[in-house]
């Protein structure tokens, strides 16, 4: 059997790429085979010009094809590894090269630097006040350590559904919902490393059937780690929301958060500010973690801010008996503050990027 390109290329799909957690062969990183005698060239794109993977890749590279061609009983000669740089942030690349989930005008990521600050909250209110607009949205809960949105909506009332091969969303308040805490056990400890995370959140977010959608929104998990990354590198996304409450060491935390979505190409359409004060029943304002520390940060890093969300205690209530839409019924200092914040999200995703033009036919 002769020693052919296409030999060289399944040699080479054993070689991994630890940033992507896939081969090198299915993530596009090979350019180019040649062979020209007995001697073979390699071009191989990496994701930085100054990548220290250069001299792991070079190794394995070589240890492949001499493998291959033992093999195959073909003499190899002098083995050439070149490298490019595709100097494209991650989410760029993703929106100018792939789409999985083309049926979705909007995907848009909800991130908070730390936790305890109402992300999961704060994305729930947002999916279902864009639905009460009259979107169809959907809401992807990944935060594949701790899923919250189970309990959030209610989903241990809902049947886990499949059909050819997709998992079917559970429709649920006006919003079409997945989460990874509705296909493993209540109780389970989710300890998983960065290559299972990500191919956990890549069969959540492109194994659904989500259908015709205006919005996807993305609960992630707080941090700066692995899930963002992989969402960066599979959706294209046409933005981020930062949950921050207003504390100084909430803002830090934030600022983070904004800096990392802004590193892999991803606009940030604004910034929440949640808890931000209660209102006693006699009517008094208590600012209980401070109040405008959201907006001086988004004013500081000339971001937009989207708006406030009070802290009051019938919003856990919603929260924990899984009926988000009870949140508009608290009162009108609370359901004002939810459409706010959704409508300036609207607004902020339309300036962001544009729905895509139809063509009708007649």
């Amino acid at each position: 059997m002769a020693l052919q390109p296409s030999n060289l290329r399944d040699a080479l799909g054993s070689i991994v790429d630890p940033d992507s957690g896939k081969d090198i062969v299915t993530a596009g990183m090979v350019k180019d085979i040649r062979c020209e005698g007995d001697d073979v060239s390699i071009e191989l794109e990496l994701s930085s010009a100054d990548s220290p993977l250069k001299a792991r890749f070079s190794e394995q590279i070589e240890q492949a094809i001499r493998a291959i061609s033992n093999k195959c009983e073909e003499l190899v000669g002098a083995i050439e590894v070149t490298f490019t740089a595709d100097t494209r942030s991650a989410n760029e690349q993703v929106r100018q090269d792939t789409n999985p989930l083309p049926n979705v005008k909007k995907i848009i990521a909800v991130g908070a630097g730390k936790g305890g600050v109402g992300k999961s909250t704060v994305a729930t209110i947002l999916a279902v006040g864009l639905a009460k607009q009259g979107f169809k949205v959907g809401l992807l809960d990944g935060d594949i350590y701790g899923p919250s949105m189970p309990t959030m909506l209610g989903l241990h009332r809902e049947e886990s559904l499949s059909e050819d091969g997709f998992l079917l969303p559970f429709t649920v308040h006006g919003i079409e919902a997945m989460s990874i805490g509705k296909l493993v056990e209540p109780d389970r400890a989710l300890i998983w490393r960065g290559p299972r995370a990500h191919s956990a959140f890549n069969q959540l977010a492109t194994q659904t059937k989500w259908g015709e959608l205006d919005y996807l929104l993305v609960d992630l998990p707080p941090g700066t780690g692995d899930v963002p990354l992989s969402l960066a590198q599979l959706l294209p996304l046409t933005g981020a929301v930062i949950v921050c409450t207003p504390q100084v060491v909430a803002q830090d935390d934030a600022r983070r958060a904004v800096r990392m979505f802004q590193q892999l190409g991803a606009p940030i359409l604004g910034l929440v500010e949640n808890m931000s004060y209660f209102v006693a029943d006699d009517g008094k304002e208590y600012d209980i973690f401070g109040r405008g520390g959201g907006e001086q940060l988004a004013a500081s890093m000339n971001l937009a801010f989207l708006g406030s969300i009070p802290i009051h205690p019938d919003m856990r209530i919603a929260a924990d008996t899984g009926e988000p839409l009870k949140n508009w019924d608290i009162n009108d200092t609370m359901s004002k503050a939810f459409d706010t914040v959704c409508t300036s999200l609207s607004t902020a995703a339309d300036s962001s990027t544009p729905d895509r033009p139809t063509l009708t036919i007649h």
